[in-house]
C-alpha cells in the first residue's frame, strides 16, 4: 500500500493506478477507523479494481467550541487496517496541505446545511462537502462509499454530485452497530459507562419508530413523539422525520421516511438513523 501525504503525489500516483478498464473506488475517512468504515472498504474491494482511501480529519467541519483538537487520531493503526484490507493507496494529507494559506473557495448549499445537523453546527457541512469535492478532484474515482450513519452528508453529498455534474457514482452502505444496536462511530470511546448505556437507547428509539410506521402510523409529528418517548439519559438536539430526498417533514409518509435524531451526552454528541420505506421495511438513502 502506498501511503501519501502530498496532493501533487496523490494525483500521479492516482493517474499510474487507474486504467480505461479499471473501477477506481475511494472510501474518505477521518481515521479511528472501526468495523463501519472497513465495511466501505470491502464494499469497494468487492466491486472496485482499485480502492484507495484518505485520513484526514477536516478541520473546516469542527465548530470552534467542538472536538477538532482531540478527536481520535492513530494513523498508525488506521494504515495496518486498510493496508490489511488491500487498499493500494492511502493520502493522509496534513490541514495545512488541504488549505493552504490564502485558501478561500468553500462548497455550500444553505437550505439543506441548515437542517438537523446543521441547526447547532453551523458551518458544518460547508466543510464536508468541501472536502469531498477536493478528495473527488485528486482522486478522480469511479465510485466513492459512505455510510448510512451520515444520512444527511450522504444525501448532501449526492446532491452536490448531481448539481455541479460530477462523474461519481455514490453508494450508501449500512450502519454498522455493536450487539446493543448502537452505531458504530470513533465517538464512542468519549462515552462514560452509564452514558454508553443511556446510548443504547438512540436504536430503540429508531426501532419503535419504525415499529409505529410499520403498525400504519404515517403522522410523522407522531412518528417523532413515539421515537422521544424512549430516548432518555442524555440532551436531545434533535428528533425528526424527514424526507430523505430534501430533508423537509412531509405532511404524511407516503413512501419514504428518514428517521434521524442527535442526542448530547458529556463525551460525545451521536447521531443515528433509520431510512424506512412506508411499510416499515428498512432501505437507504
Amino acid at each position: 500500500m502506498l501511503i501519501v501525504d502530498k496532493i501533487p503525489q496523490a494525483i500521479q500516483e492516482m493517474n499510474a493506478l487507474r486504467h480505461p478498464r479499471r473501477i477506481v473506488g475511494l472510501v474518505p475517512t477521518m481515521g479511528a477507523l472501526h468495523e463501519g468504515h472497513l465495511s466501505l472498504v470491502r464494499a469497494a474491494r468487492l466491486n472496485c479494481d482499485v480502492v484507495a482511501a484518505s485520513v484526514f480529519v477536516n478541520p473546516a467541519q469542527f465548530g470552534a467550541a467542538e472536538d477538532f483538537d482531540h478527536y481520535p487520531r492513530n494513523l498508525e493503526a488506521d494504515a495496518a487496517l486498510l493496508e490489511k484490507e488491500g487498499v493500494a493507496l492511502l493520502f493522509t494529507a496534513d490541514p495545512g496541505e488541504m488549505y493552504p494559506e490564502g485558501y478561500a473557495t468553500f462548497v455550500g448549499q444553505e437550505e439543506m446545511a441548515s437542517r438537523l445537523c446543521g441547526g447547532s453546527r453551523p458551518k458544518h457541512f460547508r466543510g464536508v462537502l468541501t472536502v469531498v469535492l477536493k478528495l473527488f478532484n485528486i482522486f478522480r474515482p469511479n465510485v466513492a462509499y459512505f455510510g448510512q450513519k451520515d444520512a444527511q452528508q450522504v444525501v448532501m453529498i449526492k446532491r452536490m454530485v448531481s448539481d455541479l455534474n460530477l462523474a461519481v457514482d455514490v453508494r450508501t452502505m449500512p450502519i454498522i452497530r455493536e450487539p446493543d444496536g448502537l452505531a458504530m462511530s470513533s465517538r464512542n470511546v468519549y462515552l462514560s459507562s452509564q452514558d454508553r448505556r443511556d446510548a443504547a437507547r438512540l436504536y430503540r428509539a429508531l426501532c419503535a419508530g419504525r415499529e409505529a410506521l410499520a403498525a400504519g402510523e404515517k403522522d410523522p409529528g407522531r412518528l417523532v413523539e413515539t421515537m422521544r418517548q424512549v430516548l432518555g439519559g442524555g440532551e436531545i438536539d434533535y428528533v425528526e422525520a424527514v424526507d430523505p430526498r430534501t430533508l423537509l417533514t412531509p405532511e404524511r409518509v407516503r413512501d419514504r421516511i428518514l428517521l434521524t435524531l442527535a442526542v448530547r451526552y458529556p463525551g460525545a454528541r451521536l447521531i443515528d438513523n433509520m431510512c424506512l420505506n412506508s411499510d416499515g421495511t428498512e432501505t437507504l438513502c
